[in-house]
């Protein structure tokens, strides 16, 4: 009797299966490669889980027909704010998993993981990092009746009506949240907390005077402290912002601490894209992002084009989960 080569299974079933099982493969791999090719066949959604206005609205409104000029398909800004982040969020992490519906994220998604007892979603899990696109900073601003003129001098005045005076965030578990409460244990200040449903409200309220003070994104800011509505009393970075460069940084007026403190933007698929489709948006996002004009759009609101790969972006992500895990501890933070 001959021996069987080692290769070759003795069953005819055996066989059968081992032929099935490589067409399968290679069908999907050629699908794959298809669908890759083809991306994207429909329209695209750009979800926005913030209010206009917001950093991660302005990306998306400069960059949407940047890509459906390249795509040949529509792409569509969702704004879906509501819950620091959450409603949008879930609306992507339960998208079908086809690049068709996208997250315009921002770093809040690395906070509300340790604020809200139960999320219908969980961040690594169930989206895909493509790429950071760009970071901004922040800047602590305070309503013209306020009467202080630098940090030092708001400290004082904040500290002589301890819990008189509130600050404003878009919401709990938003990076504005957060910072303040950093602020606050840094400095040992009490400060009431009003949280609103969006960036617009708190900003409005902040002008008329409702509340007090307010850290938002420097580029949220600016138009505001540019017309004299609002008195920005210091940004994050180790340096002054080109645009208001009467504005000393949080560093210059000794909190170390904010100087590493920025707000990033991302862009992030449901869990379960296909790679190559992962892979064609991180480079047509990322060659948009590079655009001469659409750095000079985001450069002149405070916004900065700084890239990070799929890799990158997951590792940042980790690490901003834990440092706010830190601080939401620390200050006590829960919310249902």
């Amino acid at each position: 009797m001959k021996n069987h080569p080692t290769w070759i299974p003795k069953s005819p079933l055996l066989l059968l299966g081992v032929i099935t099982s490589v067409i399968t493969m290679f069908s999907s791999v050629v699908h794959a490669q298809s669908d890759a090719q083809n991306y994207p066949s429909r329209p695209v959604t750009l979800v926005v889980p913030f209010t206009s206005g917001s950093g991660s609205d302005t990306i998306a409104r400069i960059i949407s027909p940047k890509l459906a000029e390249r795509w040949k398909q529509a792409v569509i800004v969702d704004n879906k704010p509501g819950a620091s982040g959450n409603l949008g969020t879930d609306k992507v992490a339960k998208s079908p998993p086809d690049g068709l519906t996208l997250l315009m994220a921002i770093d809040t998604i690395t906070m509300t993981p340790s604020i809200y007892k139960s999320l219908p979603y969980d961040p690594m899990r169930d989206l895909a990092p493509i790429a950071r696109l760009a970071v901004a900073s922040y800047g602590l601003a305070i309503n013209n009746d306020v009467p202080a003129k630098d940090l030092n001098s708001l400290f004082t005045l904040i500290k002589s009506k301890p819990g008189k005076m509130n600050y404003a965030s878009p919401g709990s578990g938003t990076p504005h949240h957060l910072s303040m409460e950093l602020l606050k244990s840094i400095k040992g200040l009490d400060l009431v907390h009003v949280p609103y449903k969006g960036l617009s409200g708190a900003q409005t309220d902040l002008i008329g005077g409702q509340v007090q003070v307010m850290i938002a994104t420097f580029n949220s800011l600016l138009p505001f402290a540019k017309s004299g509505k609002v008195k920005m009393l210091a940004v994050t970075g180790s340096k002054r912002s080109e645009l208001l460069p009467e504005i000393p940084t949080f560093l210059e007026q000794g909190i170390p601490e904010f100087e590493n403190l920025f707000p990033w933007y991302g862009v992030l698929a449901p869990a379960g894209t296909p790679k190559e489709i992962q892979n064609k948006l991180y480079k047509d996002f990322t060659e948009v992002m590079e655009l001469d004009d659409v750095k000079k759009q985001l450069k002149d609101q405070g916004i900065f084009v700084n890239i990070l790969n799929a890799e990158q972006l997951s590792t940042l992500m980790k690490n901003d989960m834990q440092r706010w895990k830190n601080v939401v501890t620390q200050a006590h933070i829960t919310q249902d």
